[in-house]
């Protein structure tokens, strides 16, 4: 069972696919934490990112293909973060062809712009955990984690200029995707307004 959750920012991809991940009891892989782990022993993808250069489409297959290689995705997976554009999920299909099997399904979550803007906008993190706060979960003294006392601040780039211009290329690159996909009938789209346990009904779905 592997399966691919697509959805633009602040459509709780992580969220609903650790959903997905407990019923099924396969992992939930992340390329943008493995090139976070990364980043952590290389210095120059480290730099890479915080200067928001573009990663090349075959370092991060070949990291997603040296994860997916592991025990514990014998069962599966769902693959959050990718692909990004038409082209890795052409390579995709070669890496999951070399595995000796094929993609099950695409998620689509879908959230209204209004709704995104409200979550982004409205939230805050821990400068030292990470914690994020808002859309339900709230700090118990005013500007300060409820998980380890350190103090909340605002992301940089959680501004509306930003946030238009993500949800504009999220919606611009995603659209070749999807429609590639469509023709296989992988995809289900699912409105992740509310209520993340909708995610499941991809299983019967499937």
């Amino acid at each position: 069972m592997i399966y691919v959750i697509l959805g633009g920012p602040a459509s709780g991809k992580g969220t609903r696919a650790k959903i997905l991940c407990e019923v099924l009891g396969i992992p939930h892989i992340s390329t943008g934490e493995i090139l976070r782990k990364v980043a952590e022993e290389d210095e120059i993808i480290r730099e890479k990112l915080t200067n928001g250069v573009l990663i090349s489409d075959d370092f991060i297959t070949a990291l997603l293909y040296a994860r997916l290689c592991k025990d514990d995705c014998s069962n599966g997976c769902v693959i959050d973060g990718y692909p990004r554009t038409l082209n890795q999920a052409f390579l995709l299909d070669n890496l999951l062809e070399k595995l000796g099997t094929k993609l099950d399904g695409v998620i689509q979550l879908t959230v209204l712009d209004e709704v995104v803007f409200d979550r982004i906008l409205g939230r805050c993190e821990c400068s030292v955990c990470g914690q994020i706060y808002g859309n339900g979960i709230q700090p118990k003294v005013v500007n300060i984690c409820n998980t380890c006392g350190g103090s909340l601040v605002k992301r940089s780039d959680d501004n509306e200029e930003t946030l238009k211009s993500r949800i504009n290329v999220y919606k611009e690159k995603s659209k070749p995707i999807l429609e590639y996909y469509k023709g296989d009938g992988l995809v289900i789209t699912i409105d992740a307004s509310s209520n993340p346990e909708k995610v499941l009904s991809a299983i019967d779905f499937f």
